[in-house]
C-alpha cells in the first residue's frame, strides 16, 4: 500500500464510526473528569482557607503529590493497582460499566483538582487585601464579603490559567488509552492496525484534537471577555 490518501479513511464508514465514537468518548471523559476536577478544587480551595489549621497542610500534601507524579502514572495506579485491590462485586459491576473510562475520569479529575486548587488560590491572593475592607466598611461580614466581593473578582482573576488547565486536560484524556478506554487516540490506533494507513489517521487524529482544543481556547476568550468589568463598562 502506497501512497497518500486520506479518502481511503474518510469513505470507510467503519472508519468513520470509530472516529465518533472515539471523540464521543474522549468528551465523556473529559466533561466528567472536568466537573470532578472543579468539585473537588472548590473543596480543596474551601478547606485551605478555612479557619482549620490541619486544612493547610492537607491540601499541601494533595496538591504536592499530583502535580509531582506523571499523570500516567496515576491513571495505571487506579486501574491496575487500585481496582484490582477492590471486592468482586465492586470489580465485577465496574467491568460492566466501562471500567476502563471510569478510572480514567476518577484519576484525570483527581490530578486536575491540584491544578485548579491552585489558579483558584492564585486568583483570589491576586485579589487587594483592601477589598476586604472596603467590603467590611459597607456592612458585610466575612462570608459575605468572600461571596459578593472577593470570589468574583479572584474567580475572574484565575479564568485565564483555569482555561489553559482546562485544554490541557483534553488533551490529557487521550492518556486514557493505556487503561484502555476506547476514546479517539484508542480509535485512531485500531484503525491504523486495520488499515495501515499510519500517515493518514495519525493526521486526522491530530487535527481533531487540534480543532476541539481550539474550540475549547476561544469558549474560555469568550467567557473571559464577558466578565471583563472594563468591557462592560465601556458597553
Amino acid at each position: 500500500m502506497s501512497g497518500f490518501d486520506l479518502s481511503a479513511i474518510l469513505r470507510n464508514p467503519d472508519y468513520v464510526a470509530m472516529l465518533l465514537q472515539g471523540v464521543e468518548m474522549t468528551f465523556v471523559i473529559y466533561i466528567c473528569s472536568w466537573f470532578l476536577a472543579m468539585t473537588l478544587a472548590i473543596l480543596l480551595f474551601a478547606l485551605r482557607v478555612s479557619p482549620l489549621r490541619i486544612g493547610e497542610p492537607i491540601v499541601k500534601a494533595y496538591v504536592s503529590y499530583h502535580r509531582n507524579v506523571p499523570t500516567l502514572v496515576q491513571l495505571m495506579f487506579w486501574y491496575f493497582g487500585i481496582y484490582t485491590l477492590m471486592p468482586q462485586g465492586v470489580t465485577d459491576w465496574l467491568a460492566d460499566h466501562n471500567a476502563e473510562a471510569i478510572f480514567a475520569i476518577i484519576g484525570l479529575g483527581l490530578c486536575q483538582a491540584a491544578y485548579f486548587s491552585e489558579d483558584l488560590r492564585s486568583g483570589l491572593r491576586s485579589v487587594s487585601p483592601g477589598q476586604m475592607e472596603a467590603a467590611k466598611a459597607l456592612g458585610h461580614g466575612y462570608i459575605s464579603a468572600m461571596r459578593f466581593v472577593i470570589m468574583p473578582q479572584g474567580v475572574r482573576n484565575a479564568l485565564p490559567p483555569l482555561i489553559n488547565h482546562s485544554v490541557s486536560l483534553f488533551k490529557n484524556s487521550s492518556l486514557a488509552i493505556v487503561v484502555g478506554a476506547s476514546e479517539l487516540t484508542h480509535a485512531v490506533k485500531e484503525i491504523d492496525n486495520v488499515s495501515f494507513r499510519t500517515f493518514e489517521i495519525y493526521l486526522i487524529g491530530t487535527v481533531i484534537y487540534l480543532f476541539f482544543s481550539l474550540i475549547i481556547m476561544a469558549f474560555g476568550a469568550y467567557i473571559s471577555q464577558r466578565s471583563d468589568p472594563l468591557r462592560k463598562a465601556r458597553a
